[in-house]
């Protein structure tokens, strides 16, 4: 997997006594933060845009691979665009570029946990003096494309939610707790996730008054948006699924 040097500044702690923060003096730059997820403190990566806010939040939430340097990297891409960016780690450390050590990180992660670590990064994010309270969404891919789905159920507060390739819901109680819009994207060759269950799970959402946005790229499979994927990525389709996240992030979080 391709990798990249990224500068990081110093490590922020968080508590509930306590909030220390080190402001990014240029665009793109980032640091480590630290804060409580129940009884443990976790660390995430933070992108910071330029300028003192404040600003619209993503929750960067990783695929099975562990918070590595691409999802870092589009952690910085959303500051350039004017967006705090909190890269969450679900691994504690872990990450790899061998599938079946991510298959192993992805089965032995708890789904309790990670739901935690997720309202903890929105209570994090929603205590920062540089982001806007209320302009907090998410956006993730694979595994962290159906935990940003979580986020949508488990975060009522929640302003918008980016799904790429993820997971998706089919009880309709935890549907029915969903109150922000979503962007659903897409391959139409994803076996995992077939476009019968996408357009059932659009279709149920909007019978039951959600704001369902689905983008299906008929000649994609799964993971086709990051460029590591060598046997599946498409670049024009991954452009285009920027474009779109970009403007719908644009649209329910800057207006």
């Amino acid at each position: 997997m391709k990798v990249s040097g990224i500068v990081l500044a110093t490590l922020v702690s968080f508590s509930s006594a306590a909030l220390v923060y080190h402001r990014a003096s240029t665009a793109n730059e980032a640091q480590w933060v630290s804060y409580n997820s129940g009884e443990e403190q976790v660390r995430s990566y933070l992108a910071l845009p330029e300028g003192e806010g404040p600003f619209p939040a993503v929750i960067v939430i990783h695929e099975w691979w562990g918070l590595n340097d691409w999802v870092k990297q589009n952690a910085q891409t959303l500051a350039k665009e004017g967006y705090v960016a909190l890269a969450i780690d679900l691994y504690r450390g872990n990450a790899t570029d061998d599938v079946e050590a991510a298959h192993e990180l992805m089965r032995g992660l708890p789904e309790d946990r990670a739901i935690r670590d997720l309202r903890a990064a929105f209570a994090y994010l929603s205590s920062r003096s540089d982001v806007k309270k209320d302009r907090i969404g998410s956006l993730g891919w694979c595994m962290g494309g159906g935990y940003s789905l979580q986020a949508a159920v488990q975060l009522p507060d929640l302003a918008a939610c980016v799904v790429n390739y993820g997971r998706l819901v089919t009880d309709e109680n935890l549907i029915a707790q969903i109150n922000a819009p979503v962007l659903g994207i897409f391959g139409g060759l994803d076996r995992g996730i077939p476009v019968k269950d996408v357009k059932a799970f659009e279709k149920q959402a909007k019978e039951m008054g959600k704001e369902i946005h689905i983008e299906i790229y008929s000649k994609s499979g799964h993971a086709f948006i990051n460029e590591n994927n060598t046997k599946g990525y498409s670049a024009a389709d991954a452009a285009s699924a920027w474009q779109k996240t970009l403007a719908f992030f644009a649209d329910k979080l800057k207006q």
